[in-house]
């Protein structure tokens, strides 16, 4: 036997091959986009052929030579086959709609190379004659009328109504070193079989028709035409034979003298070594030179979808980013001090006649508020869940708003109604949301009361916080860090909340100084949107883990081209 090419060192075209191969596979096209589909299906194809056929020849260029019998419904493939053998290796109804099992005939010594996974290493190895087949699976019959060198495989219809059929049909020619295409002179132009012959003349490889129950009278004809059919299509040196309608034998074969023509071909090319050899080149070699056109096609879908992939998690960064910002707003514009916050304030320190005396000095201020806080611990409790209430769905309702758009923005796009079809819980919210923001509010308060502890640095600050109460204070500090923009207490801040945070920030400054106040209140804030970043990080996550899955990466489509390249190069 001949040898391929090895290009620069002996090995190197396989191990480019191969390397090809495992790339492929890891570009998975996940998404089926009507963009993509038909990439999808090529990855598929050219998968299958190479572990099929490519790199099984690469790695033995002396096995047989595998031709695959392939055609349309009712061509008399399996008829075809029986006759040149002259006993029945594939029988009727073995391959009917509801069977995807092909069968290949081999001689016997060469078992070897059809036993083992080397070709087809996606079916299982049936052996006998006895039973059904099963689908997934291709029967190994040895035969003696097949000399050595050479091996059959009959394969489904390529027009079957299965589907599963026609794909494995596909897949099989794929594998073939040769390609026995079978049609009748009623069927020689359908549409199926031409294209292909036409794939076949894309990527070099070798053909040979069979033109079946052509009537004698118009054989010459009909003949000429498929000839010139073929040369049209870049296959003028495919062999054409034609077998004539003839009543078939006893034993439903073919007569003799009218498949002579196939079967002495056939014969002859399985005894010729060098003419084995030269049909095995020019398929390998054809399929090695669209190896790196047909991983043009996959890298571009993979682009593609890369780029819907990244769109769709860049909507999910955008959307909570949005969350974030309307929380800071939210916590800046005074709307965490209105209503129910306001009314349990009034209750807490009193209203009307206490506020005109807010400026008339701190220590009254602070027997006032002393008072208060002594006196009512159920207002106390009250504006604490109030503020707990209110931060709770400020956070809630960011993150709802956040989810909503990101559903919508998805259905307006072509990968994200079915991401969304497939994880219908992104159309919202998580589940857990609630208490999640529930538990950070309360860490939050948590948070706040440490920072007035932390600040209680001598005796006499902390007998100032003693005689309010820690949490007093904190409730103090909660309001004021709603209310201040820069550290400074802005007016419609005050107007709005009815003068609120002024009395707060009056009693906090009395404890701990003006600028003390602002650190504090700030931090407080901060430690706030630092707990809300986190949370709205996981909330956007459960999207981004859904879109990271979906996608190529950078990384592998750049080995993919290479990868593709360098076969390119070595097949060239």
């Amino acid at each position: 036997m001949g040898e391929m090419p090895r290009g620069r060192d002996d090995g190197s075209l396989l191990t480019r091959v191969t390397a090809l191969r495992d790339e492929v596979e890891r570009s998975r096209l996940v998404l089926d986009l009507p963009s993509t589909r038909q990439a999808r299906g090529e990855r598929q194809a050219l998968l299958d052929q190479l572990d099929d056929y490519v790199i099984p020849r690469l790695e033995s260029m002396d096995a047989p030579l595998l031709a695959v019998v392939g055609g349309s419904t009712g061509s008399g493939k399996s008829t075809l086959v029986n006759s040149i053998l002259r006993r029945e290796v594939s029988r009727s109804g073995v391959l009917r709609p509801t069977t995807t099992s092909p069968v290949l005939i081999h001689h016997p010594d060469d078992e070897r190379w059809f036993r083992d996974a080397r070709v087809l290493p996606s079916l299982a190895r049936v052996t006998g004659g006895e039973g059904e087949p099963q689908p997934g699976t291709v029967r190994l019959t040895p035969s003696t009328a097949l000399p050595p060198g050479m091996a059959i495989l009959d394969a489904p219809d390529i027009d079957s109504v299965v589907s599963a059929n026609r794909e494995l049909a596909t897949q099989l020619l794929a594998a073939a070193d040769l390609w026995l295409f079978v049609t009748t002179a009623a069927r020689y132009a359908d549409a199926i079989p031409w294209r292909l012959l036409r794939q076949a003349s894309e990527r070099g490889t070798a053909v040979a028709i069979v033109l079946d129950r052509v009537d004698r009278p118009a054989m010459a004809d009909v003949r000429t035409h498929l000839v010139e059919m073929l040369r049209e299509q870049g296959l003028e040196t495919a062999p054409v034979f034609t077998v004539p309608e003839t009543d078939l034998t006893a034993d439903g074969l073919i007569p003799d003298a009218d498949i002579e023509r196939v079967r002495s071909w056939l014969t002859a090319l399985a005894g010729d070594q060098r003419a084995r050899t030269i049909i095995i080149r020019q398929t390998l070699q054809g399929a090695l030179r669209s190896l790196d056109g047909r991983a043009t096609s996959v890298i571009e879908a993979a682009q593609a979808q890369r780029e819907q992939a990244s769109s769709l998690t860049q909507v999910a960064y955008d959307a909570y980013d949005a969350a974030e910002q309307g929380v800071t707003d939210g916590m800046k514009d005074g709307q965490l001090l209105r209503g129910e916050v306001l009314a349990r304030w009034q209750e807490f320190v009193g209203t009307g006649e206490f506020f005109r005396k807010v400026e008339t000095g701190v220590s009254r201020l602070r027997d006032r508020v002393t008072s208060a806080v002594a006196g009512g611990p159920p207002p106390a409790a009250e504006l604490d869940q109030a503020l707990h209430t209110g931060v709770s769905a400020l956070l809630i309702a960011e993150a709802d708003a956040a989810a909503a758009t990101i559903a919508r923005t998805w259905r307006g796009t072509e990968a994200g109604p079915l991401v969304l079809e497939a994880h219908p819980e992104l159309a919202r919210s998580s589940r857990g949301l609630e208490s999640e923001v529930e538990r950070l509010v309360r860490d939050w308060q948590g948070d706040v009361l440490d920072i007035v502890r932390s600040e209680g640095g001598n005796r006499r600050t902390n007998a100032r916080i003693a005689a309010y109460g820690v949490n007093g204070i904190g409730l103090f500090l909660m309001l004021v860090s709603f209310a201040h923009t820069g550290g400074v207490l802005v007016a419609p801040e005050v107007a709005i909340a009815g003068g609120t945070t002024a009395l707060a920030q009056k009693v906090l400054e009395a404890i701990f100084g003006d600028q003390a106040v602002r650190d504090m209140a700030r931090k407080a804030r901060q430690l706030l949107l630092d707990r809300v970043e986190t949370l709205y990080e996981d909330e956007r996550d459960r999207y981004t883990a859904v879109t990271g899955e979906l996608s190529v990466s950078e990384a592998q489509i750049r080995r993919l081209q290479q990868a593709a390249a360098a076969v390119g190069e070595e097949a060239r």
